[in-house]
């Protein structure tokens, strides 16, 4: 490194958040990049590990010590060659991935791990500034046709990847533009879309075709993909939703967060909801969000800007540790208790909270009744409660892919999660030409391992086509 004992003359530094009561008032971004030659010092933080653990923090693999050492060095051109041969989309992930690369950090041992997700960002912010970022078409064509369905960052990334390499790549999104959830999932105030949209872009001019609106499956035969391409790859997500199956669940007013947040998404892009029932506000209300995720967190700031009264987040599980134990949980992801910049907003958070059922008036939800649970998730006597709700949003996660529609006509195999079966060496299913990647493989996961699955799958599709290939893992 070229800051050899950078770690022990610099002290931590990362960005900051704009006052909550200025964010509120609008759904754009808030953090507050660090100047040039902060983010530099902040690099020069980053030790000569014999063991860069950060590594095996990192599902997508970028090479974290050797672009701090090229920011320290002002060498920021380098730096984005560097990041971007490991990961197509890091101005994603430097705002919305959680950065397990920092928990695994070897100077967060004692709670100042380098500031590897603010760098990272910075880098590629810097790269679009200065004309670095531009389109890579192939320099010949393949003849080989793939079809992707779902432009989540699995399906983006591996599109992106196959293009590369002259393959004629066609992506397929059953919503009205690309991105899956990072364009109806992910607030606005969390990821601004005029980022996706400059990708999409880059990709058009690298000769991927695009196809919104259309939901294989349902619009067109699965079918019909897979007799006229070479390969289909599927990373169409982990769609389907975990219920919330106790009395009043039928009642107006409680939603599944994904009807929630797509709906304020697209009025913000100036395009109506989703037209799946009425338009979902929160604006004048109680809100209850079951479930102490993501999910929930973008639940809580979105309904907090649209004006509601209080809000209020319940979380089943016990209240995580103020902080962890490092003997135990290093270099690995830890339990502890955590804010988000959308709890810290003003919203209530109750832990070890079981909702036993629904209230209301009139056919529309009024109240919940909760009680305290346990450690073993059992209830404990006389702890019931009632809470207050216009409006319950629930986040508890999802299950698995949906089923109906294109899974089940292209009958490949699913395991016992009901998630599509491949491995992760050849991302292969069991019938031919068909891959899996993405959340549809593993199950709900973060945008670092769904842009991993995505390259990697790419790779696997490129050396199935040709014989060999020349992408990387």
């Amino acid at each position: 490194m070229g800051k050899v004992t950078g770690f022990l003359e610099i002290e931590r530094q990362d960005r900051a958040y704009k006052p909550a009561g200025d964010r509120i008032r609008n759904y754009k971004e808030f953090v507050i990049p660090l100047e040039e030659r902060n983010v530099e010092q902040q690099a020069a933080r980053c030790m000569e590990c014999g063991i860069p653990f950060c590594h095996s923090g990192c599902p997508v693999n970028n090479q974290i010590p050797d672009f701090n050492d090229l920011v320290y060095n002002s060498d920021w051109e380098a730096a984005a060659v560097n990041l971007h041969s490991t990961n197509n989309f890091p101005e994603f992930t430097g705002r919305i991935c959680p950065a397990p690369c920092e928990a695994a950090c070897t100077l967060n041992i004692d709670d100042n791990p380098v500031t590897i997700k603010t760098i990272e960002c910075a880098i590629v912010d810097k790269a679009w500034e200065n004309g670095w970022v531009v389109p890579k078409p192939p320099a010949r064509k393949t003849g080989k046709r793939v079809a992707i369905v779902g432009s989540g960052p699995a399906g983006m990334a591996a599109a992106q990847q196959l293009a590369r390499v002259g393959h004629e790549v066609h992506l397929y999104e059953k919503n009205e533009a690309i991105g899956g959830l990072l364009r109806l999932g992910i607030p606005d105030f969390k990821m601004e879309k005029h980022l996706i949209d400059r990708r999409v872009d880059q990709m058009a001019a690298e000769g991927v075709t695009f196809h919104t609106s259309v939901h294989v499956g349902v619009d067109i035969p699965a079918k019909e993909l897979v007799d006229s391409h070479d390969a289909v790859l599927l990373t169409g997500g982990s769609e389907t939703p975990r219920d919330l199956t106790v009395p009043g669940r039928e009642l107006d007013g409680v939603h599944f967060a994904m009807r929630f947040l797509p709906q304020q998404n697209r009025r913000n892009a100036g395009r109506n909801w989703d037209g799946d029932g009425e338009p979902i506000s929160a604006q004048g209300k109680h809100v209850v969000v079951i479930g102490g995720g993501d999910t929930g967190s973008d639940c809580i700031g979105t309904s907090i800007r649209q004006g509601a009264l209080s809000v209020t987040q319940l979380e089943i599980m016990p209240e995580p540790p103020e902080k962890e134990n490092k003997a135990l949980t290093w270099p690995h992801w830890p339990l502890k208790m955590r804010t988000s910049s959308s709890q810290a907003e003003g919203a209530e958070r109750d832990f070890a909270v079981n909702t036993e059922s629904v209230g209301g008036k009139d056919g529309r939800v009024t109240h919940i009744n909760c009680c305290r649970v346990d450690e073993k998730f059992q209830k404990v006597p006389g702890s019931e409660f009632e809470l207050k709700a216009d409006l319950v949003l629930l986040a508890m996660g999802f299950t698995n892919p949906v089923q109906e529609g294109m899974l089940a006509e292209l009958g490949v195999a699913v395991d016992g999660r009901k998630n599509v079966q491949a491995n992760m060496q050849d991302y292969a299913t069991d019938k031919d030409k068909v891959f899996a990647a993405g959340d549809m493989r593993r199950g709900q996961s973060l945008v670092v391992w769904a842009i991993r699955e995505g390259r990697q799958a790419a790779h696997s599709i490129d050396k199935h086509l040709m014989g060999a290939t020349d992408l990387p893992r």
